[in-house]
């Protein structure tokens, strides 16, 4: 499957994700200096559902981005917006050509290898299985993770036996059809882009019975996710191991955790792609890059923690982080 032609698509607004946006795109031009498709950074515009302007006005940052041969579309928002800015992802699968195959990453992600050789089958649509158990927390008394997962596939006309991982015990949150939404990828943007809105907005508009006492902020695309990816013929493993989340992709969320959790490589990589005056003359005016790369405080977080035995929970990180003055978002 390598060698295929695919269009990558980020979101970028105002603030933390424009500086998050240089970044990637200069990472991926660093490190996969052969990549054919589009780079799209779609740019949210002013409207109702913002109360104020989220698009990039930053000239250096616009500059920048059009010397990483970055395309900027900027696209309207109508059902998400300021109140669930997670929703930008969907809304964005509008701007990118239709039937050809895409790859969407969450913006603060690092390429850290050549992202061409990496064997999509687009045909099979999956997503990032770096995740933890955080939707559903079942109840005491109320539904348990087979209620709440088949009500939602069942809502959709979906079939719900065939999602399940059956080397997984029963009730337990690995069974159940999960992803991180840091990434995902299909052979269409506008047909798994209108699946995920129509599923999204069903479930926020008219919530199930099973879902009352679950919590639907952050978690409403990653609740949607599955059943999208499910409906369109995807799965779990449709991806080998090892790539995304791995030798070619780092979702890093924040610079604090990247430094205390990362690997030398991607560790090197952020340090190698911040270096060159033209892209730092931009980047120097994040903080957290400002201290962590170019003060060489990420460096202090690095030696508080051994990569070979980090805390089995990310809080335990982000609280030893913030006991040393070093956390930054």
């Amino acid at each position: 499957m390598s060698g295929q032609v695919f269009n990558i698509l980020i979101v970028g607004q105002s603030g933390r994700l424009m500086y998050e946006a240089v970044l990637f795109a200069a990472s991926l031009r660093h490190m996969s200096p052969n990549f054919q498709g589009r780079l799209i950074v779609a740019v949210p515009q002013p409207g109702h559902l913002w109360s104020q302007d989220p698009s990039i006005r930053n000239e250096p940052v616009l500059e920048t981005l059009s010397r990483l041969d970055v395309e900027i579309i900027p696209f309207e928002n109508h059902h998400f917006g300021q109140a669930y800015a997670y929703g930008n992802k969907i809304e964005a699968l509008s701007v990118l050509p239709k039937d050809e195959p895409f790859v969407f990453f969450d913006t603060d992600t690092l390429i850290t290898g050549d992202i061409g050789a990496v064997p999509f089958d687009f045909s099979r649509p999956s997503a990032s299985l770096r995740r933890e158990g955080t939707w559903p927390k079942p109840t005491l008394y109320g539904p348990g993770y087979s209620e709440i997962w088949r009500t939602l596939y069942d809502r959709f006309g979906l079939d719900f036996e065939s999602s399940l991982d059956r080397s997984q015990p029963d009730e337990y949150w690995k069974r159940y059809l999960y992803f991180n939404a840091g990434y995902f990828y299909g052979p269409c943007p506008h047909v798994f882009g209108s699946r995920f809105l129509e599923y999204v907005v069903s479930i926020r508009d008219d919530l199930p019975q099973a879902l009352v006492c679950q919590s639907l902020d952050p978690w409403l695309d990653q609740i949607a996710l599955p059943l999208v990816i499910h409906s369109l013929g995807g799965a779990r493993d449709s991806l080998p191991d090892g790539y995304l989340d791995g030798s070619t992709s780092c979702h890093y969320r924040t610079f604090p955790l990247l430094y205390a959790r990362e690997s030398d490589h991607v560790v090197a990589t952020l340090e190698e792609v911040c270096a060159p005056n033209w892209i730092k003359k931009v980047l120097k005016s994040y903080e957290p890059i400002k201290r962590l790369v170019y003060q060489g405080k990420g460096q202090r977080v690095r030696v508080l923690f051994d990569r070979d035995n980090l805390p089995r929970r990310e809080q335990a990180i982000r609280n030893k982080i913030k006991s040393e003055g070093l956390w930054m978002r």
